[in-house]
């Protein structure tokens, strides 16, 4: 069991939404902004809380902010950025745009903890989910190098550590959903009031 205090939340808020025209991390669900959905799931597992977006806005949540090291190099610079700003072993990252994450999901990241798995990541109706994982901050070097080869894609990076998936009941497939479009949005707040 991994103790609390070595577990950093951290928060990846930097995407410019192409496909939703807006910060993804506002998006709304019961007059709640997105992000504050992947705070609340995070609070009672964590030591501390890191955001990790170039955007000042953030600031209202009232958690520590990291800039992304390499702008516009997606998540790979992102986790990077937020593991080389964390004081703990373990990392829980998740991205803003999973509104329906619970924290009973992430305690199942936690619980499939073993020495040998550097990430450790859900895996929802058949897909893998590298932006709902638990991460060592001994990977940060090994991201880095993907980052200075220009390499952008997270599942190759993942390939390149020690990973295991943890697979979820079927119960579970909405707290994974993410929303990249207004259908997705509208399916989601569909799901939330059912």
């Amino acid at each position: 069991m991994i103790d609390k205090a070595n577990i950093t939340g951290i928060i990846l808020a930097g995407g410019k939404s192409s496909r939703m025209g807006t910060d993804k991390g506002f998006l709304k669900l019961n007059n709640k902004p997105f992000i504050q959905y992947s705070i609340d799931a995070l609070q009672p597992l964590v030591s501390d809380i890191l955001i990790v977006s170039d955007a000042a806005a953030y600031d209202v949540f009232g958690l520590k902010r990291i800039h992304d090291t390499l702008k516009n190099a997606g998540p790979i610079s992102g986790i990077y950025s937020g593991l080389k700003a964390s004081k703990t072993t373990y990392n829980l990252v998740l991205s803003c745009d999973i509104p329906l994450i619970t924290t009973v999901v992430l305690q199942k990241l936690i619980d499939a903890f073993d020495e040998e798995s550097e990430i450790i990541q859900a895996e929802s109706n058949g897909k893998t989910m590298p932006l709902i994982a638990l991460y060592k901050s001994s990977i940060k070097d090994t991201f880095k190098s993907f980052l200075e080869q220009d390499e952008r894609r997270l599942r190759i990076a993942i390939k390149a550590c020690n990973y295991k998936n943890v697979v979820l009941d079927e119960a579970y497939h909405n707290a994974t959903l993410n929303v990249n479009t207004k259908e997705e949005l509208k399916h989601i707040e569909d799901v939330y009031n059912h």
